[in-house]
């Protein structure tokens, strides 16, 4: 089957992970609203049945747990025979840990990276084949500005932001030819579920950080957040260009603070450059 996806008036068939809120909920939500197609994902099938109720056969809902590997592929499979195709795959199911590197055990950051990347892996190595067999389709990952930048006390949700990115970015050029697009979607900070509890995992606490973590949570109590309801058709415009970018900030706040970011870095590397060259050996 020829795939369509540069087309913007053809309809499109979703498959996303993490469909029961945040970001997950609002953009399945949004593509049913505009004709489009979806199987919707979540780990509770209860949690997305008002989508069934609401938009009847346009959505599929089904149960998948993203760190299972052969429910995965299930999921994928049955998406694609339902609807006959996947045009995009938007993988968005992750947390947030939150701790410092000493307080998150192996186990912690073991869990993070089974969700956040084997999970997204899972998905995108059971979609390939369909995708490739169709003629093409588009890959979404959600990251984060995190994927750039770094915080404290979430640094291993910010690690696994980068690992997300550099997975991604290897992606895009091993599967342009089987016209297989990829983009990465960065969110900055958003009045999503994200932050909530049922987003977030907690690393045991030590009481030497207690002080810390208090300035560090203390100074993102004014930080802005962005509208999440305001983003799908910033995502519509880029699944609809004939040329999609690989990656996409979404908001108006990441771009200053990678700017920032890169030029601090290739700062330190020039300045230390000398040195560096005389490492070459010849």
């Amino acid at each position: 089957m020829t795939h369509q996806n540069d087309n913007s008036s053809v309809n499109k068939v979703w498959f996303i992970t993490g469909a029961s809120r945040g970001f997950g909920r609002i953009w399945a939500d949004a593509a049913l609203k505009r004709g489009d197609k979806v199987a919707a994902t979540a780990r509770s099938l209860a949690s997305i049945a008002d989508l069934q109720e609401k938009y009847g056969a346009n959505v599929l809902t089904l149960e998948l747990d993203v760190t299972k590997p052969e429910q995965v592929k299930t999921a994928v499979e049955k998406a694609h025979t339902h609807f006959g195709r996947l045009d995009i795959v938007l993988n968005n199911a992750g947390y947030s840990l939150v701790g410092t590197i000493e307080e998150a055990s192996a186990a912690d950051v073991k869990a993070l990276y089974d969700t956040n990347i084997f999970g997204t892996l899972a998905v995108i190595q059971a979609a390939l084949p369909l995708l490739r067999a169709q003629g093409g389709g588009h890959i979404l990952g959600t990251s984060s500005g995190l994927g750039h930048v770094t915080m404290p006390v979430i640094g291993y949700y910010c690690s696994s932001k980068w690992a997300f990115e550099a997975i991604h970015e290897s992606l895009a050029a091993e599967v342009k030819d089987f016209g297989i697009k990829v983009t990465i979607i960065e969110p900055g900070a958003y009045a999503t579920e994200f932050g909530s509890q049922d987003s977030l995992k907690f690393a045991a606490r030590m009481d030497i950080y207690a002080d810390f973590k208090a300035q560090f949570f203390g100074s993102l109590k004014d930080m802005e957040r962005g509208d999440p309801t305001a983003t799908p058709q910033a995502l519509f415009q880029v699944v609809d260009a004939a040329n999609p970018p690989l990656r996409f900030n979404l908001g108006s706040h990441n771009l200053s603070s990678v700017r920032a970011a890169y030029a601090q870095r290739l700062a330190i590397w020039e300045a230390w450059q000398p040195v560096s060259a005389s490492a070459q050996g010849n």
